[in-house]
Order: structure tokens, then C-alpha cells, then sequence
């Protein structure tokens, strides 16, 4: 059994990701999906083994990986940002993609709303953001693979 720690579209809001950094140690795996690369870049240099990040519409930096794939136990895991594939106005191009990679789990950010989803046998995950709403608090997505299976939870911003 592994744990996933996933975040995106932070958007600056560094204090909410070191606020996480304890979550991350105790963790298997970090994941940081986009916009906001630069609030991760430390936790991602403190565990270079566990943690993993793409870039979003909103990162600027050169070089960030589009894209991966994760194995973790014999669950294939696919993340994004999810700009490229329209997640705005649909997942069925996130799902189609996740399935061309033989992936049955899609992560992906973008739109700010955390959601748990499935579509055609991929379960679609989108941990929220940590940075808006801000009335909201924010939030993130926690996931468990024992397996083949997989069980994700959005949890609320722990700095609220």
C-alpha cells in the first residue's frame, strides 16, 4: 500500500505548500500538477524520490515536464495540468489519454475545482487548488493504492 499527497494551481500561495511539508515526508509520493511550480520547487528539492510535478498554463519556467506517468504498485497513474486537453469543457480527452497510456487513474488541475470522477474505467481526479477560492480555504487530494485499487479524498486546506 502506497499514499499520494496531490496539489495544484497554487498560484503562489507558498505557506499553504510548506504547510503540507509534514504530510509530504510521512507520504510515499508528492505530486504538484501545475501552476505553481516555483511554491513546490523546495519540497521538491528536499525529496527528489517522492515528489513530482508538470507544468501548468501559468508556469512560465522552461523545461517543466508537460506530463508523466507514475507506476505505484500495478496502478498506472497519469498527471497533468490539464489545459492541453480541455478539462474546462470536458474530461473525455483527459480520460482518452490516460487510456492511450494504459493508465486507469487521470490527475489534473486547471480548473480550481476539486472533483472525483470516472469516465470509461479511468478514475479522474482533481485535488482543487490551494489558493482559491479563498473564501474556501483551498484544498487537496489524498490517495491511497493497495494494488489495483485506488481511493481518493479531497481534504480541506489544513491552513484554514
Amino acid at each position: 500500500m502506497k499514499t499520494l499527497i496531490v496539489l495544484s494551481d497554487t498560484h503562489g500561495n507558498k505557506a499553504g505548500v510548506e504547510a503540507l511539508a509534514p504530510l509530504v515526508k510521512e507520504n510515499d509520493y508528492a505530486v504538484h500538477l501545475g501552476d505553481g511550480y516555483g511554491d513546490f520547487r523546495e519540497t521538491f528539492f528536499e525529496n527528489p524520490d517522492k515528489a513530482y510535478f508538470c507544468g501548468g498554463n501559468c508556469d512560465l519556467l522552461a523545461g517543466l515536464p508537460a506530463e508523466g506517468v507514475l507506476e505505484i504498485e500495478r496502478t498506472r497513474i497519469f498527471y497533468c495540468h490539464g489545459h492541453k486537453y480541455g478539462v474546462k469543457s470536458g474530461l473525455q480527452n483527459l480520460a482518452y489519454r490516460a487510456k492511450e497510456l494504459d493508465c486507469s487513474v487521470a490527475l489534473y488541475g486547471h480548473t480550481h475545482l476539486a472533483n472525483i470522477a470516472e469516465m470509461g474505467g479511468v478514475t479522474l481526479v482533481n485535488p482543487g487548488t490551494l489558493r482559491y477560492p479563498l473564501d474556501c480555504g483551498g484544498s487537496y487530494a489524498y490517495l491511497v493504492v493497495n494494488g489495483e485499487k485506488v481511493t481518493a479524498v479531497i481534504v480541506g486546506n489544513p491552513m484554514r
